[in-house]
């Protein structure tokens, strides 16, 4: 497990100032309080940039020192506004790119669209869309953390390394929940269940798994894919035969593969934004006899009511890196805690900076995890 002592953050983040500039891309002030904590681990300045928005919103950067030859870090966090947001940065790397900066790492701690990263009907694979606009501005790097899936890495044509917040999460549970040996850990699906699985072996417990589900509502919609070939064009090409096509898919009521009666439940994801899924995991494990629940995600979306549904609801805490702003949402409730992972992205920019390795970051990470 990744841990840096505190005791040695000082001697960690020597770094050659001179060629380094660190920039904040967002123009929300509300989202720059990851990069101050970035900035002061490092013991550098904030560097001096103009973004706002123009009245025809519009959005306008300049670059207030000069970059050229130099390492630029420019660290972006996701406000309400992905789209702005997202401008924000193609715009201030295409700056610094046109300023003749040596290097351009963008700091994206959460991968904006990373769940449009699979074909879904007639839609399309939207994190390749950006992964291309990002290389296309300049981007020579990224740094990002916890992929909704590993594969997007792919999608881009530069390095990235996609660093992960399970030890800062596993740390938590360790010095804040006294008697997590009596928990289990929960896939609220399958599809989950190997990061429920990374989690349970490092802490020594079990496992269980949600299965089944309401019906998606998405499999419901008319996309034309029932219509069936025209007559003369059945009868030229296959006129005995009927194209196989798959049984669909039906699943069961919710039901929990394992034991948690009697026990702490942690429901362990990557990301929490809608909560519905959450509730009604929740909300089963009650019934099977969990008598604490804990929901940990890296990135904490938590976007419409949630708050307000997860403090009426049956989960006791919900933890969350602070990739994404939410002091909001934590005023809105209580039961909601942040847990800080500016000192692995502090380091990774230290490393990248002075030409060191990166491998002592992803010590002890598997394929699966």
């Amino acid at each position: 497990m990744f841990c840096v002592p505190s005791t040695e953050i000082g001697a960690i983040m020597n770094i050659t100032k001179g060629g380094l500039v660190l920039f904040s891309a967002n123009s929300n002030p509300s989202c720059m309080e990851l990069s101050r904590r970035i900035a002061e681990r490092l013991g550098v300045e904030m560097g001096k940039v103009q973004v706002y928005q123009e009245p025809n919103r519009e959005t306008r950067v300049q670059i207030q020192e000069s970059v050229r030859g130099k390492d630029v870090f420019i660290i972006q966090t996701v406000s309400k506004d992905v789209n702005t947001t997202i401008m924000e940065l193609l715009i201030m790397v295409y700056a610094c790119k046109t300023s003749c900066a040596k290097s351009i790492i963008g700091v994206v701690p959460y991968f904006p669209y990373s769940k449009q990263c699979k074909m879904r009907k007639r839609g399309s694979i939207v994190s390749k869309l950006l992964a291309s606009m990002m290389c296309k501005a300049g981007l020579t790097h990224l740094i990002t953390m916890d992929l909704h899936q590993k594969e997007i890495q792919g999608f881009f044509n530069i390095p990235v390394d996609n660093l992960r917040a399970s030890p800062f999460l596993l740390q938590y549970i360790q010095e804040e929940i006294p008697d997590y040996r009596n928990a289990v850990i929960v896939a609220k699906s399958p599809a989950s269940a190997k990061r429920a699985q990374s989690f349970a072996e490092r802490l020594r417990l079990g496992i269980a798994v949600i299965h089944g589900e309401a019906q998606d509502a998405e499999s419901d919609m008319v996309d034309g894919r029932h219509s069936p070939p025209t007559a003369k064009y059945v009868a030229a090409i296959h006129p005995s035969l009927e194209i196989p096509m798959l049984i669909p898919k039906e699943k069961p009521p919710i039901t929990v593969v394992g034991d948690v009666g009697g026990r702490i439940a942690i429901i362990v994801d990557d990301i929490i934004d809608d909560v519905d899924s959450f509730l009604a995991a929740a909300e089963t494990l009650k019934e099977r006899g969990a008598y604490k629940i804990f929901v940990m995600a890296t990135h904490g979306l938590l976007s419409s009511d949630a708050p307000r549904l997860i403090e009426e609801s049956a989960i006791d805490e919900v933890v969350v890196t602070n990739t994404i702003p939410h002091e909001i949402q934590k005023l809105q409730c209580p039961k909601i805690k942040t847990v800080d992972i500016s000192m692995i992205l502090s380091e990774a920019i230290r490393r990248i900076h002075n030409g060191e390795s990166m491998s002592y970051l992803f010590r002890n990470i598997g394929v699966d995890d």
